[in-house]
Formats: structure tokens, sequence, C-alpha cells
């Protein structure tokens, strides 16, 4: 079990969509605060499934019986939950509520969508978990009160990937969240901001782990717990490498390069806060908390030149060839032009003397493989020709010193000398060597790399 004694301070836990699914995984979420008396602040994810039929109706469902179905699938997840408590009647006013108002956005979505449209209904989960979590609290005899986090998570207007406004949150949280905290058991969401004229922001989707270490770093907390639906962060993940191990302790660093090559456990922007303010954040399993987990602190007391696998599926990779490259100056300087103005952003690149391979980055709440849009498609074809493929996957080796270790990458590529590899970046960062695949070939790949490097 995790625990934090830091005097004059208080934790942050978050529990995500698994942990709050019914009413049986809400009830652990609520035992596991109960011991531990200094977690004072709580910020929850929707139930588990209800984003997603949130997603599908924000896309525009013309189908009035369909858009019927989504919305009593809705209203089923949560009246199971609700139906169990003692006192349900404010909650579920407070739901009903919501519910009408996805009922009336899904309606005006099968018109017109739009990025602030689907802002709206998405954030919909959380504003109804967090009713429901409070109030089986309160029934549990914990002084717990629910607190709309759009009062005090101030993002830009980019619906779908907001960017938080850092000097604002932390002053309206100081005003807000802290007095609070003194008294009461704080319960909040995830994943949603508001702009500055009141509008509903989302912070991407997975944005839940990354809003609650804003929250964490607004209000100085002594540590973040990150609850989920496995005890830690794994050497892979254990679906696929079912001989996968936990990792006790990682680093800021790896446990970064791990988000951001795809691990599930956390968005790949929770670390940042967190490191800014080297807060420490303990990753374990709501189901299963006598397991313990995973802590990621900014030093830790080994370092091994392999830490684990990563794998990260929908990539696109984009391929530019032009002779007019050879030995020329500011052609990529041009590509990058390109991109830049249409907001896209590049995730991985290698260059050869005529060419360049690049893979696209997403990671709002439209899911699914990222595109480039036609208009970009055009201006980079008065330069070069454009390849763009699709159904690839990311596979990533997370360690340290890789780039200052001899003879490993030998090992590496020969394990996978039956594999098609279609780009590798290297050296770019000591903490990792990172390839793409056809993704029917890509668990395969994790499987006998872990099998090579992490069962012998």
């Amino acid at each position: 079990m995790s625990n934090f004694n830091v005097a004059g301070s208080f934790n942050v836990a978050k529990f995500g969509g698994t942990s709050v699914a019914n009413f049986e995984a809400m009830s652990r979420c609520a035992a596991i605060i109960e011991k531990n008396s200094q977690t004072k602040l709580v910020v929850s994810s929707a139930c588990s499934g209800v984003t997603n039929l949130l997603v599908e109706l924000s896309n525009g469902v013309q189908d009035k019986a369909r858009r019927e179905e989504l919305l009593s699938q809705l209203a089923d997840i949560h009246h199971a939950i609700l139906d169990q408590l003692a006192d349900p009647v404010a909650a579920e006013k407070e739901v009903h509520t919501i519910l009408d108002s996805v009922a009336s956005a899904s309606e005006a979505a099968s018109f017109q969508t739009s990025k602030k449209l689907t802002d709206h209904l998405v954030s919909c989960g959380e504003l109804m978990s967090t009713h429901i979590l409070a109030q089986l609290m309160r029934e549990r005899g914990i002084p717990a009160i629910r607190f709309d986090i759009r009062e005090v998570l101030r993002t830009n207007n980019n619906f779908g990937k907001a960017e938080p406004h850092l000097e604002e949150i932390a002053q309206l949280a100081q005003q807000k969240l802290i007095p609070l905290c003194q008294e009461h058991v704080v319960i909040t969401q995830g994943f949603i901001g508001s702009d500055e004229e009141g509008n509903t922001t989302t912070l991407g989707r997975g944005g839940s782990d990354y809003s609650a270490a804003l929250i964490a770093e607004s209000v100085q907390a002594a540590g973040l717990e990150i609850w989920t639906d496995v005890p830690g962060i794994y050497t892979t993940d254990p679906r696929i490498a079912p001989k996968a191990s936990p990792i006790p302790e990682i680093s800021f660093s790896e446990a970064s390069e791990m988000a951001n090559f795809g691990a599930k456990i956390l968005h790949p922007s929770t670390l940042v806060p967190a490191l800014r303010h080297q807060i420490p954040v303990f990753v374990g399993s709501s189901k299963e908390p006598e397991k313990g987990g995973t802590w990621i602190r900014q030093q830790v007391e080994s370092s091994p030149l392999f830490r684990a696998l990563a794998l990260r599926c929908n990539q696109t990779m984009v391929t530019l060839r032009s002779a007019n490259m050879f030995h020329a100056y500011g052609f990529l300087a041009k590509v990058f032009e390109i991109l830049a103005k249409h907001k896209i952003s590049v995730d991985l690149i290698t260059t050869s003397e005529i060419s360049v391979s690049l893979t696209l980055d997403q990671t709002d709440t439209s899911g699914g493989a990222p595109e480039l849009p036609e208009a970009v498609r055009a201006e980079l074809e008065e330069l070069c020709t454009v390849e763009v493929e699709h159904n690839l996957c990311l596979v990533a080796l997370i360690g340290n010193n890789m780039s200052e270790s001899k003879g490993y990458a030998k090992h590496v590529f020969g394990t996978l000398e039956d594999f098609n590899l279609r780009m590798i970046c290297y050296g770019a960062s000591p903490h990792n060597l990172c390839f793409l695949l056809h993704e029917s070939v890509s668990k395969a790949a994790i499987q006998k790399l872990h099998q090579e490097l992490f069962e012998k």
C-alpha cells in the first residue's frame, strides 16, 4: 500500500475507468481512500465504457434508433450503480440532468459536429461518475464533497487537446481546492477543464492521468497515486507476454519514455507536472491493492540497460522522396514549415540522401490512426512525392545509457531478423531504441524480444 508522510501536505489519488466501472469497483476505491488518511483529493475517470459511447454520439449519429440505444446504454451503466446506493435520490437527479444534456447535444451533433460540442459531450462521463462516487463515499462515513474541476483547471480553447494555463490553475487551486481539502475528501473529475469563456475543454484521450498530475502540482501534493486495473508497471503488457514481470521502482525518465511509446498505464504527459515538482508517483491496482505497485521517482537505486518494452499501434508513416534533396539546403525546413502551418505534429523522423520518413502524432479525443490532410499532402507534393502507410505499430525498447553501450543492438536486431522493420530510430535518446513494423506481426515481435531480453 502506498504511504506518504509529509507534514502539512496531502495526496492526490486518481482512479481510472475500470476502477469506477460498477458499484463493487467504486466500493474498492472507497476502501483504498479510507485506509490512507492523507488522501484528500480524488480524481475520477468516467465509468468504464462510457467515454466510448459519448465519443460515438459526438461523431454525429443520424440514426435516431441508434442514438436512443446509446443513451439507454449510458443510463443503464449509471443506474446499475445508483440502484445499489442507500440514498441515491440526489445523485440520481444530477445524473438525469446530465443525461438530458447528452441527449440534446447528441441530437445537435447528428446535424453538425464540432470539436467544441465533442468536448461538451465526452466530459459528461466524468461529471456523472463523480456524483455517484461522492455519494457512495458519504454513505461509508467518509466526509466526501464533489467539486467541479472546471472551476480550477483553466485551459486554452484548443478543443480536443487543450493546453493548461498553469499559473491560473495554481492560483485557483489555492483559493478553491486546498481549503476544501482541509475538511473533506474532495471528489473531482479527470480529463476536463474550461477555457476563459467557461466552455468545457478536454486534455485529450487518456488525459485523466495528466489532469490528476496538474492538480497534484497545483496543490503541491506530497504524492500522486494512479489506481488502475494492473498492479503497477510491467516489463511489457502481460496480455502480450504472459511472463512479463512487475517493476517495483522506475525513474521519471524511463516511465516518461514508456508512456510516450504506448504503455497504456500512463498518459504521455502525466509525468511532466510531477517531474517539475519532483512529486513521487505510485501506480497500483484498485482491484488488488495488497499487491503493491510501482514507484516512479526522480532517482532510483538501479538503472538496468533494458527496463521494458512498449507497443503503440495506429501509427501513420509518411515518406517524402525527392532527388532535389541530394546535397540541397532547406528541403526539410520547407517540409516542416508546411506541417507547422497546418498544426501537424511529428513524432519520429529518419532521413536519407533523397528521402525522409516521419510518423504523425495524435493524442486528441478522435482516436484511430492520424491522417495526413489532403491540403497538407497537396502542398508537400509540390516539393516531392508523398507516400502514406497505415496499419503500423511502434515497438520501443526502454532502458538506460543505451547510446553508450556496445553490442546490444546486434543482439536486438538479431532477435528480429525474421521481421520486416519499416523504420528504425536510435541515438536521439539514451533511453530508447524504437522501430515500426506491420501491426499483424507487432505482438510476435514483442513476445520474441521479451523472451530474449527479459526472460533469460
